[in-house]
């Protein structure tokens, strides 16, 4: 777990400082009857302009332009791998699906699963650390002038969710569940530069 919340950690501080860079962003959202799926990803290049092998710091020349400065910790493997030029491609994925469950009958619950993929060793660095959440929660109310559904959570907290679709609003009743699952991803990659 220690191993994790360090990949987490290290992870974030690098989309940081790479946020501003311009990339590449889709987002799409799905429905049918009783279930709708929103997602979301992020795609950001840069290229290593200098490797500092002492402190483990790689400078990524940006699309913008502007450089940045990363470290990367011993725990990263295969850093002698990394050369000038090779572009590095972070990916940040993210989606949620709520499915209704009719009549209900589990218990309300919350469930985390953590994921991380570490490269093989002798190849590029790189690796991926997600989550995934699931939460049942209890439909205790429908409002349809409000159009929302209040759902009562494992811990007993509520939340009103608004529904847009009247077909979707029309079957939900007290007494059902929804499924949430919240899915994120942040994958780095690294690539050997092409050459001309």
């Amino acid at each position: 777990m220690a191993y994790l919340k360090w990949v987490a950690t290290a992870a974030m501080v690098a989309a940081a400082q790479l946020a501003a860079a311009q990339g590449q962003t889709s987002a799409n959202v799905t429905h049918e009857p009783g279930k709708a799926t929103a997602s979301a990803m992020h795609k950001v290049t840069a290229t290593i302009e200098k490797i500092d092998a002492d402190t483990r710091t790689v400078t990524l020349k940006r699309h913008d332009g502007k450089m940045v400065d990363v470290e990367l910790g011993e725990k990263v493997r295969n850093f002698d791998q990394l050369k000038v030029g090779d572009v590095v491609t972070m990916t940040y994925k993210e989606a949620l699906t709520l499915s209704l469950k009719k009549g209900g009958g589990g218990a309300a619950s919350m469930q985390e699963t953590p994921q991380v993929e570490r490269a093989a060793s002798g190849a590029k660095p790189g690796g991926m650390v997600g989550r995934e959440v699931k939460v049942m929660a209890d439909v205790v109310a429908v409002d349809k002038k409000t159009q929302t559904v209040t759902l009562k959570g494992p811990e007993g907290g509520t939340m009103d969710l608004r529904v847009e679709d009247p077909a979707q609003l029309a079957s939900v009743q007290v007494g059902d569940q929804v499924e949430a699952v919240y899915t994120e991803a942040f994958a780095v990659s690294v690539k050997p530069a092409q050459h001309k």
